[in-house]
């Protein structure tokens, strides 16, 4: 995927010689560069074993149920939607970890190991790791994502007993390479992480919130400028209003943000993943966290910058909008 550079004709066949007779040969060779580079231009990924990160709890009604079972509802289900042909458990699946492996004002490296089928609470096998990697000073992120092979099974699925660093050429014996558990970066990019997390790189929902292991720089710099398929993701605005009690605090995006995220945030879009509990005021608004205010207060408080959002997102240009492009720090 990345940036290989162009291979001499003569040089051809023996090139692809080599990778039909090496399996992975050419996700290395696609990996590792981009690893590098992130760790270069941001800083080191270790490797990490899921299960030492913080379990991220799925209660019904403010409990843990006694029992877990496909399709249920939940007081804060998952907002990321399954994949293409994806034969997930639901939205509402225990045993997911969220990881901070570095927060220290210049760097900034998230992980979340990610449940999609029903499993013992001691299962060290998850369907979905993902990885992103911030520079606090100069806005540059890297995303990294492995995925269980469908369909899934919930006695199959990645091994989170130690994750390999994406820069991790040699792993030690018997441990799997870097090249074999996280996918080829232009597998990654196709996913577009980015117009999901278009405000800020690290996407704020109920579902982690309640951990307190994500790391925050709603308002810092922001660039996917490491890795060409990851230059080529749309370029969100940060869109807001002179006043707004919103942007203020975060961006909102002109991307998913714009179209899904705020609405899902505000009690106007709700998961059918979500229970009775997560239905109601205060649980169903979730910005800005941790309400405690009457409805009445938010409305008087909230309800007029959201409505001035709404309408900047459908057109940014619009009269009193402000759209400024979300970049990195200048060179």
């Amino acid at each position: 995927m990345r940036w290989s550079r162009p291979i001499p004709f003569l040089r051809l066949g023996a090139c692809w010689l080599l990778v039909l007779l090496a399996p992975g040969a050419r996700a290395q060779q696609e990996l590792l560069p981009y690893a590098r580079e992130c760790a270069e231009k941001i800083g080191p990924i270790p490797s990490f074993d899921c299960r030492t990160g913080t379990n991220v709890p799925i209660t019904v009604n403010g409990k843990v149920p006694a029992a877990y079972v496909p399709q249920m509802t939940c007081d804060r289900p998952s907002l990321l939607p399954p994949g293409e042909g994806e034969n997930t458990d639901g939205q509402c699946i225990p045993g997911s970890r969220a990881l901070v492996l570095r927060d220290d004002g210049k760097v900034q490296i998230s992980a979340y190991c990610r449940q999609k089928k029903i499993r013992p609470a001691d299962s060290y096998l998850y369907d979905e790791v993902d990885l992103i990697s911030h520079n606090v000073e100069t806005g540059s992120t890297c995303w990294f994502q492995a995925l269980a092979p469908n369909p899934l099974s919930p006695d199959k699925g990645l091994d989170g007993r130690r994750v390999p660093s994406p820069e991790e050429a040699t792993p030690p014996p018997g441990k799997v390479a870097a090249r074999d558990f996280w996918n080829p970066p232009v597998k990654t990019a196709a996913s577009n992480c980015g117009s999901c997390h278009d405000s800020d790189p690290f996407m704020y929902s109920p579902l982690i919130g309640q951990t307190g292991k994500m790391p925050r720089d709603p308002l810092g710099w922001y660039a996917n400028d490491i890795g060409e398929d990851f230059k080529k993701w749309p370029k969100p605005l940060a869109l807001s209003t002179r006043g707004n009690t919103c942007t203020g605090c975060h961006r909102i995006g002109s991307l998913h943000t714009c179209t899904t995220a705020m609405y899902e945030s505000v009690g106007e879009s709700l998961s059918p993943y979500l229970d009775s509990w997560g239905l109601l005021y205060p649980n169903s608004h979730w910005m800005p966290p941790g309400l405690s205010m009457p409805l009445e207060q938010w409305e008087t408080t909230y309800r007029r910058s959201v409505q001035e959002l709404a309408r900047c997102c459908k057109d940014p240009k619009a009269p009193g909008c402000i759209a400024t492009p979300i970049t990195g720090a200048s060179p």
